[in-house]
């Protein structure tokens, strides 16, 4: 089983893990079909690209983009969505069974080509993927470990899983 989760920036994180020669040995583990649980960084790194800080490369498991967020001045949304919010359950799963409340920090989002990876999506002032599911991967853009009680049953329930 392996846990990766994050917080900082995508470019940066792919130039330590890079450094670290810490790359291949993730999307490896990952391809071989053991449990893997991304964190909201953990779960950007999965795709192919992001614009965060330039454009990046990213493990290129999953296709899809990271975006930033974009709102206009009316629409009065503050970059990073930062706080609590619900999410949208899209498919049947082990980890979610109802609409609890999960803490957010992000001012990125994952667009997944393939929406039939998407577990749940969440609304803040458009609707993006807030967590996915596929084979040995789930992967959240909430923080579980700072969502209370509801986070904590997402961690024991992927730990007892697997």
């Amino acid at each position: 089983m392996l846990i990766l989760p994050g917080v900082g920036s995508f470019g940066s994180a792919m130039n330590n893990l890079k450094k670290l020669n810490l790359i291949e040995p993730i999307k490896s583990f990952i391809r071989s079909g053991r449990p893997y649980l991304g964190i909201c960084l953990g779960l950007q790194l999965l795709f192919e690209e992001s614009t965060e800080d330039g454009k990046h490369k990213g493990f290129g498991i999953l296709k899809g983009k990271v975006i930033k967020f974009k709102f206009s001045k009316e629409e009065r949304l503050s970059i990073p969505h930062m706080g609590w919010n619900t999410i949208e359950i899209k498919k049947e799963n082990t980890f979610l069974n109802n609409k609890p409340m999960f803490y957010f920090v992000h001012s990125y989002f994952v667009e997944p080509t393939d929406t039939n990876i998407i577990l749940t999506t969440t609304n803040y002032g458009i609707e993006f993927t807030s967590s996915i599911l596929q084979d040995n991967i789930f992967a959240t853009q909430f923080h579980p470990e700072k969502s209370g009680q509801s986070g904590l049953n997402i961690l024991k329930s992927f730990i007892e899983q697997n």
